[in-house]
């Protein structure tokens, strides 16, 4: 009996955990979201390193020309497995304003492990002139802030199609299936082969749109497994405490019946 009264514990807890888990609204979209199996999905998911180390690289070769991350420090790729040192390089391929210096003047540096993420563009004006009028939003949290989350990126990245009859588009416009109106002034980013992989997965648009938006799953969210580790200790601590309790309470009205 005892046995049946942790299952209810069990199950009833891992209901509350699935209640916060994602839903796609139809709202918005012509088409249904793509439905993808993200391993950082559900109660016990986790972040691939390797997907994530391949989605760094997508973001660093071709989207980090339009779209900063402003949340990002270098040094927060330690997270996705790189060294102490590959990370120093990684940021010395970038040059960063600082000072003043002892003569009160400002001066360009190679950038360190304690810099933000360079951006692309000096301001936003910058950045809208350069895009059309556009502004290239920035890329820290757009996982968390799009209604279908991953799914929603990752859909948008291989969503790119010829207009269907009627939809005329203006200058510098496109038309994109999976994203909310339809129409993105962003054209089509990824091509097959435009980013070398070392590691023998397959080099395809597809794939660079998977591992970007696994990349862009982390920095929105990079404390994601501590934050699922923590809740299932907490889940087998109420449940295990729920058992005593149950216990607790049979011997109690033994003694009095």
């Amino acid at each position: 009996m005892m046995m049946s009264h942790f299952k209810k514990v069990a199950l009833t807890a891992l209901a509350l955990c699935m209640i916060g888990a994602p839903v796609h609204a139809a709202e918005g979209h012509k088409y249904p979201l793509p439905d993808m199996d993200w391993s950082f999905e559900g109660p016990f998911g986790t972040y691939d390193k390797a997907a994530l180390q391949r989605g760094f690289l997508v973001y660093k070769q071709v989207c980090s020309a339009c779209h900063g991350m402003k949340k990002l420090y270098y040094r927060h790729l330690e997270a996705l497995g790189y060294s102490e040192a590959q990370i120093k390089t990684i940021a010395a391929e970038y040059t960063v304003m600082d000072g003043p210096n002892d003569e009160g003047e400002m001066f360009e540096r190679p950038a360190r492990p304690s810099d933000k993420f360079k951006l692309p563009y000096a301001n936003d004006k910058a950045a809208m002139y350069a895009n059309g009028g556009a502004l290239p939003p920035d890329m820290s949290l757009i996982v968390k802030a799009r209604e279908g989350g991953a799914d929603y990126v990752y859909g948008v990245l291989v969503g790119y199609t010829n207009p269907p009859e009627g939809v005329v588009l203006g200058n510098n416009q496109h038309y994109n299936k999976f994203k909310s109106g339809n129409i993105i002034a962003m054209a089509n980013p990824l091509n097959d082969g435009q980013v070398t992989y070392e590691d023998g997965t397959p080099q395809t648009a597809d794939q660079y749109a998977k591992d970007v938006t696994h990349f862009l799953a982390w920095a929105a969210e990079p404390e994601m497994e501590q934050r699922k580790q923590m809740g299932v200790k907490v889940l087998i601590f109420l449940a295990v405490f729920a058992m005593i309790m149950y216990a607790v309470k049979r011997k109690i009205w033994e003694d009095v019946h």
